[in-house]
């Protein structure tokens, strides 16, 4: 009885959720996310992608007013997206490196997700595409650091996996890594 409860459990869809933060549209980190999206859709998963580079998005403001209505009294695009990532079984963010840390763009969207922390979220697994110039792995350190700090703060969620692409700086650089393949087979493992 426990096998086929195992087996039926393989085959429930998840809806996966990707977050592009680059601010570069054809962007590595962004090229990193659609090999990913690549695996999901090999799969019986559903997979949006959501873009943050023509999105208006504000800084928070530290009201917290979002922890009794559930929603942010900014209205701007950080809203909806703080809805679909509410409902998301998976969550993946992806950025660029910078100055060792993930985009000001992921950690603005972060920071407006504040509305979630009192929310009956259903994300459980998150993941972590990134790819920055410098080629040594520990670049990605400053950056797995600050998304364990978000997650930290869902003891529901966890992050599952990363992907690191070092030596990539140029838009279209990371054409060829070995990234582009970890990043499929991630999502296809989904």
């Amino acid at each position: 009885m426990l096998n086929i409860l195992k087996r039926e459990e393989k085959y429930i869809n998840k809806n996966v959720l990707v977050i592009s933060t680059s601010p570069r549209v054809k962007g590595n980190s962004n090229l990193l996310a659609d090999e990913f999206i690549r695996g999901v859709k090999e799969t019986d998963n559903i997979v949006e992608k959501i873009s943050l580079h023509d999105k208006a998005i504000n800084f928070c403001k530290g009201c917290l007013a979002c922890q009794k209505t559930k929603q942010c009294v900014i209205k701007d695009d950080a809203n909806w997206i703080a809805q679909k990532m509410l409902k998301a079984d998976v969550i993946v963010f992806t950025t660029p490196v910078y100055y060792y840390g993930m985009s000001g763009q992921m950690k603005t969207m972060l920071d407006r997700a504040n509305p979630l922390y009192t929310a009956d979220y259903s994300f459980r697994d998150i993941y972590l595409l990134a790819s920055a110039a410098d080629e040594d792995e520990s670049a990605v350190d400053g950056t797995i650091t600050g998304i364990q700090g978000w997650i930290s703060c869902f003891e529901k969620a966890e992050l599952k996996g990363y992907v690191f692409a070092g030596g990539v700086d140029g838009v279209g650089a990371i054409k060829g890594h070995e990234a582009l393949q970890k990043a499929y087979e991630m999502g296809k493992a989904i």
